[in-house]
């Protein structure tokens, strides 16, 4: 069970997951509660959150496939030696539950011979893409034919409906479902009497396996966090035009060769900078993923490593701890000022 508390005022919320379970691979539940809230913030917060949960969230699909064995007339045509239409085919390949953190479009295959079943297992992936369910159903060859389709796989958010296509070249886009999370409800519970009424607010929240409840809690809520931050910044800068606000200097990291006296100062404080996640900066895929999994996940986590802590990074470079200096010198707007010819 887990269990968090943030002090705001002389209230201390907390939040815990009360209840969490794997009906299969691809359905996983889980319950959370929030409180005490004041009248009103229970209904803010869960209405936010639920429409975080199921339109913000990135999901990896199948969003194209194209047969490359067969001729086939038009999507729902039938393939002697093949039980299922190509229809049908296509209807399983959308059901098929990835997950990964790639961008853009990435291929991937399918080369079976039968007779035999045709499942999830029998996709040959690109790296950083994982099947949740080996066992998904795809379709069952009656006959030792040769079953080749070259597949496109894509990460993105919300439903996308397929594009007009004259299947020409046997390629058939799908309506692409990029949603992790099938269903999240909130409730409220209110306690108290009179001016010292208080709430607490229910989350359950369903997902696909690709994610578990939990992290989907996390990625909707980091999510909500970017969209409200820069109002935060806009109210920081304000009150430093008006009351001359102190100004925090953190270390960032150095180049012992090139920028070993290279100071950043940030008239931020360090409250928001914890709150500005790498998603961001303008990384690589490559550069991102590798601060992911060293649990470098906001500007101030960044900000706090030096240049020895990067290079201990698996597959970092020289050159990617500078790609990175020339992106935080790029994004002027958070408010990072780096000083005038430092070498």
């Amino acid at each position: 069970m887990v269990r968090e508390k943030v002090t705001i005022s002389t209230r201390t919320l907390q939040w815990k997951c009360v209840e969490s379970r794997a009906t299969s691979k691809r359905l996983y539940y889980g319950r959370f509660i929030l409180s005490p809230l004041m009248k009103g913030q229970a209904d803010t917060i869960g209405i936010a959150m639920r429409r975080a949960l199921l339109g913000e969230i990135e999901g990896t699909c199948i969003t194209c496939a194209k047969f490359k064995s067969q001729k086939i007339a038009h999507e729902f045509s039938t393939i002697a030696g093949i039980q299922e239409s190509v229809h049908e085919i296509l209807m399983n390949l959308k059901e098929i539950v990835l997950r990964s953190h790639l961008y853009g479009t990435r291929n991937a295959s399918i080369c079976v011979k039968g007779p035999g079943y045709v499942t999830a297992q029998d996709i040959i992936l690109p790296p950083a893409v994982e099947i949740i369910d080996n066992k998904q159903y795809i379709a069952k060859l009656t006959e030792p034919i040769d079953l080749r389709i070259e597949l496109q796989i894509e990460r993105s958010r919300g439903y996308r409906l397929k594009p007009p296509n004259n299947f020409q070249d046997e390629s058939y886009p799908l309506d692409a479902v990029f949603m992790p999370v099938k269903n999240a409800n909130h409730s409220v519970h209110s306690y108290g009497n009179g001016n010292e009424k208080q709430e607490i607010l229910f989350l359950e929240i369903w997902t696909n396996g690709s994610l578990t409840p939990k992290e989907a809690l996390h990625e909707a809520s980091r999510t909500l966090i970017d969209l409200f931050i820069l109002f935060l910044h806009a109210e920081g800068e304000n009150a430093h035009l008006e009351k001359n606000q102190h100004k925090l200097t953190l270390p960032l990291f150095t180049f012992h060769d090139r920028l070993a006296k290279l100071k950043l100062k940030k008239n931020k404080e360090e409250l928001a900078l914890k709150y500005i996640f790498i998603d961001q900066l303008e990384l690589t895929p490559k550069i991102y993923n590798s601060l992911k999994r060293s649990n470098i996940h906001t500007l101030l986590d960044l900000l706090n490593k030096s240049q020895e802590d990067l290079m201990k990074i698996e597959y970092f470079r020289i050159n990617d701890v500078k790609h990175i200096l020339d992106i935080l010198e790029r994004e002027k707007h958070f408010a990072i000022d780096l000083p005038k010819n430092p070498f």
